[in-house]
């Protein structure tokens, strides 16, 4: 199964039509799964409202939920000695290693060039 966790940036970009997003929407029907933090709607949501635009964002739909049942200070920790990434940054990449064994399992979707730094220096899938 080919499994990706999508970054806000990656989702805001093919929202709102982006350089590349009509590429950045193809690269994801060849995911099985997408799932990312629930902090991926608050950020959406977020940004939907600062352009005006109203209701919910349709790719909510078909993001499956990672919601961690205990602190992840041990992915935190990882995450910050692969590289400095702002703090939410720093949590999607730690839900990200929270979700797989292996950080090569997952396809980190990201169009933040700091961030898409520390996920290959995790080695997470591209």
């Amino acid at each position: 199964m080919r499994l990706a966790y999508v970054d806000t940036s990656y989702l805001l970009s093919i929202a709102f039509g982006e350089r590349g997003s009509a590429a950045h929407a193809r690269r994801l029907e060849a995911f099985d799964l997408m799932i990312s933090s629930n902090l991926l709607e608050a950020e959406l949501r977020s940004a939907f409202g600062r352009e005006g635009i109203s209701g919910t964002p349709a790719a909510l739909a078909a993001v499956s939920w990672i919601l961690p049942d205990r602190p992840l200070s041990d992915e935190v920790g990882r995450v910050l000695a692969a590289g400095h990434v702002r703090g939410a940054d720093c949590w999607h990449l730690a839900c990200a290693l929270y979700a797989a064994e292996s950080p090569g399992e997952i396809s980190f979707l990201t169009l933040d060039d700091r961030q898409r730094k520390v996920a290959d220096a995790l080695l997470f899938g591209r």
